[in-house]
């Protein structure tokens, strides 16, 4: 550790101690950078010449045009959040399930997977379904741990389903495409819905009396108007999901044109149900505003952050430390997420994007894991930082909308199950990294030694960027590309884990 100097392992606990005593994120960071790149320069650990490079970096965040689907995502989501679209769906779907043991439940899981694929934003699915299926679920005999750990678990649903906004980051921290980690999300969001299905349909048998089904007089008669009630909520949103995610899987759209066309559709399906109001497009408006600025800031001082700590050879630090981890690739996979659960008590899914991640996807390009696979598997992990007490996010935004009869143990015990079944999920992907490959697999790849060979045979030099072209990254004797500073110029891309 000391071959590198001790202000970086200083520097990075310094950040800990910061967030652990409450002060800002974004500006506790952006203090410590500061304050650790003036020390080193007086120790003479740290060239101020790095600093001038801090304007050009806040200007490149800004102008970031992958960022720019973070307002267009979060609006959408805020104007379906209120547009009655879950409503629609929850009352439908729940008339449709509900002759059975966990009925609700079952209702709440879909619903919550389409709404994850529709809006994007955990609040957002969370808030609509605790508002509306909760009060049922409490009137109707449900166990009230059952009820409330399905509402939270479904609601995060959304951080793994595509256009997820967690996604969207860790694309732009690792240097790949939206698409690619949308295509790679798609295998573990089936797998996790698939899994609180299956612990629904073992609970129904095991514990009947916890989720009792609806009686007739509240399911109503199963008749077409019924099924079409159903459709007219589900139509609108699946041809919301193909506007969003289809144009970007076919490559008709970058997924900040795709996050546009979105938030007009949410404005449209808003119109549809006839809540489209000043109100509602202000309230919209107001809540983008404040989570975009969250986010700048964030991005801001993890920045300056990054720049100080590799300028000290912190990233040469952390690759030592976990390159060398007994087990290989396997070895670092266990640490990374025992690690990244751990951080998940203390700070949201934004700050560990931003901190962490440029710090590991170095050392996994140096393993030859496929950073696709890796972000993804990240993201799964992630989804516990919403969950497990008692700083879950989910729970708070339940606890929020939750009548006061509910108890806040019944929420926090609630959720256990819940978050084992995502450690499951982190397990699942790990030892089984298909479920993510699978889907970019079909994606068509350009052969970069058949390029380099017809250029040869038409008398041209190897096209730039292509192996063999002088003077550029990844050319012979070139020097490297430069790592993933706060999202800028991720790590090369590599093969898929060699398991």
């Amino acid at each position: 550790m000391f071959a590198y100097g001790v202000l970086p392992p200083l520097m990075f606990a310094g950040m800990i101690c910061f967030m652990l005593l409450g002060f800002p994120v974004a500006f506790s960071l952006s203090a410590v950078g500061l304050a650790f790149g003036v020390l080193g320069i007086f120790t003479g650990h740290f060239t101020p010449d790095f600093l001038t490079a801090l304007p050009l970096r806040f200007f490149g965040i800004i102008s970031n045009d992958l960022l720019l689907a973070i307002p267009f995502f979060t609006f959408m989501g805020a104007i379906l959040e209120r547009c009655g679209l879950a409503e629609d769906l929850l009352e439908g779907t729940g008339k449709l399930f509900g002759a059975i043991p966990g009925g609700l439940a079952y209702a709440v899981i879909v619903v919550g997977a389409i709404l994850g694929a529709i809006t994007g934003t955990v609040a957002a699915s969370v808030i609509a379904m605790g508002v509306i299926s909760l009060p049922v679920m409490m009137r109707y005999g449900y166990d009230m741990r059952v009820a409330t750990g399905v509402i939270a678990a479904s609601g995060t649903i959304t951080q793994l389903i595509p256009p997820s906004l967690v996604l969207v980051i860790l694309a732009d921290q690792l240097g790949k495409s939206v698409g690619d980690m949308y295509l790679g999300a798609i295998g573990p969001s089936l797998l996790q819905v698939a899994i609180f299905i299956l612990y629904i349909v073992a609970l129904s048998f095991l514990r009947p009396g916890a989720m009792p089904p609806l009686p007739p007089e509240a399911r109503g008669e199963l008749n077409r108007a019924l099924v079409f009630r159903v459709l007219w909520g589900m139509i609108p949103s699946i041809v919301l999901i193909f506007l969003v995610l289809g144009t970007i899987f076919l490559g008709l759209a970058t997924p900040t044109e795709a996050g546009a066309m979105g938030a007009v559709g949410a404005l449209v399906l808003a119109a549809l149900h006839r809540r489209l109001t000043w109100k509602l497009c202000w309230e919209g408006m107001e809540n983008t505003m404040r989570l975009t600025a969250m986010v700048v800031f964030i991005l801001i001082g993890s920045t300056c952050f990054s720049l100080v700590f590799q300028g000290m050879d912190g990233g040469r630090w952390i690759e030592h430390m976990l390159s060398h981890l007994p087990g290989g690739q396997i070895g670092f996979l266990i640490f990374v997420n025992i690690f990244i659960f751990i951080l998940a008590f203390f700070l949201d899914f934004f700050e560990i994007a931003f901190i962490v991640i440029p710090l590991l996807a170095p050392v996994a390009a140096k393993l030859d894991i496929n950073l696709i696979w890796f972000g993804v598997l990240i993201c799964v992990n992630m989804q516990t930082s919403f969950m497990h007490p008692p700083f879950g996010f989910a729970l708070f935004y339940l606890r929020g909308i939750a009548p006061k009869a509910v108890k806040s143990s019944d929420i926090y015990w609630g959720s256990i199950p819940w978050v084992i079944m995502q450690l499951i999920l982190v397990a699942i992907v790990i030892f089984w990294p298909n479920s993510v490959t699978y889907w970019l697999e079909d994606v068509k790849k350009i052969d970069d030694k058949a390029v380099e060979e017809q250029f040869r045979n038409l008398g041209g030099a190897p096209a730039p960027g292509l192996p063999g072209a002088p003077g550029l990254p990844g050319a012979p004797g070139a020097p490297a590309a430069p790592g993933g500073l706060g999202g800028f110029g991720g790590p090369p891309d590599v093969g898929a884990p060699k398991f």
